[in-house]
């Protein structure tokens, strides 16, 4: 299943972003971010969802001892901060800006849940995305928490497959085009950039997969 398999069939600004309502245009705003601002921290107040306009947002937790756990990294076109509709207070969670001029578009908790009584089809769509995004979060702790390195990469490439990859109709691999640096996918599975490397090409001698700067290529045998 593709994570943002409703983007593909909803348009999510022309619906959710309040500058398309007459009513809310002349009071909201787009928030623009430099790399490294945060957008919230932990502990925040959790009373807006935000939409990614430009740029990317990554989402994670410090833990007891200081270490950074990060959750996710989000693109344009992406929501985070969508527990905020869900009911919860404050945040557990930090959202970083990890480019510059990224925008977002802040939706306040309240002004959400108005918008979204009025499209039935695309609120179903959104409560079905936060549930599939939790159980993603959910199955990227536990590799993290119990699986070596190797098992993540491996784990999190054929994640990768699922959401930004197509099947190459001659050979059968799977080409996967995805937005990713290699610095964000070591951080997305808990390593640092030259372990990951070093990982990427043992699979490659391997002949697990092939990559190169913006693709990688799941062989099919």
């Amino acid at each position: 299943m593709n994570s943002l398999w409703f983007f593909e069939d909803v348009n999510l600004f022309g619906i959710l972003c309040p500058h398309n309502f007459k009513e809310y245009k002349k009071t909201h705003q787009f928030n623009d971010f430099n790399k490294n601002d945060y957008v919230y921290f932990e502990d925040d107040s959790a009373d807006k969802i935000y939409l990614i306009s430009s740029g990317k947002i990554k989402i994670g937790y410090v833990t007891e001892e200081g270490d950074e756990i990060i959750l996710a990294i989000l693109s344009r076109g992406e929501i985070f901060g969508e527990k905020a509709i869900l009911g919860e207070d404050k945040r557990n969670e930090f959202a970083q800006a990890i480019e510059d001029n990224t925008t977002v578009c802040p939706i306040t908790s309240d002004l959400m849940i108005e918008l979204l009584r009025e499209n039935r089809e695309f609120s179903l769509k959104i409560y079905k995305f936060i549930g599939f995004r939790f159980k993603k979060l959910e199955r990227r702790l536990q590799l993290l928490l119990f699986k070596d390195t190797k098992t993540r990469l491996k784990e999190y490439v054929k994640e990768m497959a699922e959401d930004f990859g197509y099947k190459n109709q001659v050979s059968g691999d799977i080409v996967i085009k995805h937005p990713y640096t290699q610095k964000e996918i070591a951080a997305l599975i808990g390593t640092s950039r030259p372990t990951l490397n070093i990982l990427l090409n043992e699979l490659k001698e391997e002949e697990y997969l092939n990559f190169n700067r913006k693709e990688i290529i799941l062989r099919s045998s």
